[in-house]
């Protein structure tokens, strides 16, 4: 199972996805470590990134999505996939890549990424990313005032009853899960 974490900046997708990966004893990838150097200049100028710029990140993210699929390996990314089309690239209708959305008010997010310290995103850019975003209709939805843990204990359920998610078996509420 690949399960790509997704929302606009600031929504706990790194944090989450980490974490989950870790619960579930596999992989993770954050996008952001796919992005070009152009593509991150242009973020730290508070410029924000169009469809093409987002082209090739996108396609170098699913590449890794179909090297994970190929290898048989389970995998938790953290992607912004704010359109449905790039949720499309990224594999939404293969049966075995689960979309989470980390759904946050403006308000709560602007908080959080205000007090984000050593990352690239312009904090003004928030505005565009949730003009630019198209909630999704097939994703598991979670809301993001919940800690981190019980985000995570949320998704490790709702996982379970996706396609594939009695493949992940929990230790414990409180501990790692177990993947076979």
């Amino acid at each position: 199972m690949i399960v790509v974490v997704m929302g606009v900046s600031g929504s706990g997708k790194s944090t989450v996805g980490q974490m989950l990966a870790d619960r579930l004893g596999c992989g993770f990838s954050d996008a952001d470590s796919f992005h070009s150097a152009a593509n991150i200049e242009k973020m730290r100028r508070g410029e924000a990134l169009n469809d093409s710029d987002r082209a090739p990140w996108l396609a170098a993210i699913r590449e890794a999505i179909v090297a994970r699929r190929v290898a048989g390996r389970h995998h938790v990314f953290a992607c912004s996939a704010l359109r449905s089309r790039y949720r499309d690239v990224l594999g939404e209708h293969d049966g075995d890549v689960v979309f989470v959305y980390l759904k946050g008010a403006p308000e709560v997010i602007g908080e959080r990424l205000a007090s984000r310290a050593g990352h690239f995103f312009d904090p003004a850019l928030l505005q565009s990313q949730f003009d630019t975003l198209e909630e999704p209709r097939d994703a598991l939805i979670i809301d993001i005032r919940e800690t981190p843990e019980a985000i995570v204990d949320t998704l490790l359920h709702k996982l379970a009853a996706c396609p594939g998610g009695a493949l992940l078996t929990p230790i414990s509420p409180a501990g790692p899960a177990r993947v076979q």
